[in-house]
C-alpha cells in the first residue's frame, strides 16, 4: 500500500506535538459533502465537523466548525463572532481566501489565521473529526487540541433562534 502523503495540517499537527489519526476516504465517486464522509468513514455525523468561512459586516472573515448535518445559524454566528451579520463567502472566494479549496477546508493552516468558533457540540466527546486539508482526508483529535491550537472558542451555532 502506498505511503500517504502528509497535509499541511498534518505537519502542523506534528510539529506542534498534538496527537491525531487520519483517515483517507475515495472522492472519485464525487460524494465530498460531510454526511456522505461520515457515512464513508462510518463515523458518527454529531463528530464530525464541517469548516465554514463567513463574511461579517465588519468587513472581517471568520471560521465557523459545526456538524456536519447541521445547518450554520447565521444570527447565532454573527452575535458569537461580535457581528451585526455574517454571510458565507462564494466557494470560488474560499480557494484565494484560505488556501483550501471546498471539500478540504480545514480551521488548521488556512493561509492566515482568522476568528474562529467551533459549535460547543464539539466538548461533547473525546475525540472530533475535521477536514485534513484536502478532499479525501479526514483528522481526528481531540477537542481541547484543536481549540488550543486555532485559539478558537465554542458557542451555540446551529439551530433555530431562540424566542427572547
Amino acid at each position: 500500500m502506498a505511503k500517504t502523503q502528509k497535509t499541511n495540517v498534518m505537519r502542523l499537527l506534528d510539529q506542534a506535538k498534538i496527537p491525531y489519526t487520519h483517515r483517507e476516504y475515495d472522492i472519485s465517486d464525487g460524494l465530498i459533502d460531510g454526511i456522505s464522509v461520515a457515512k464513508k468513514l462510518d463515523q458518527d455525523p454529531a463528530r464530525c465537523f464541517k469548516t465554514l468561512v463567513a463574511r461579517g459586516h465588519s468587513g472581517a472573515y471568520h471560521v465557523f466548525l459545526l456538524p456536519v448535518a447541521e445547518e450554520l445559524n447565521l444570527k447565532k454566528a454573527a452575535k458569537a463572532a461580535g457581528e451585526k451579520s455574517v454571510e458565507l463567502v462564494h466557494v470560488k472566494e474560499l480557494l484565494p481566501l484560505t488556501g483550501y479549496q471546498r471539500g478540504g477546508c480545514s480551521p488548521i493552516g488556512m493561509k492566515k489565521p482568522f476568528p474562529t468558533l467551533v459549535d460547543e457540540s464539539c466538548l461533547e466527546g473525546a475525540e472530533m473529526m475535521i477536514s485534513g486539508g484536502k478532499k479525501g482526508v479526514q483528522i481526528t483529535l481531540a477537542p481541547q487540541d484543536l481549540l488550543r491550537y486555532t485559539g478558537a472558542n465554542t458557542a451555540s451555532l446551529t439551530g433555530k433562534e431562540e424566542r427572547e
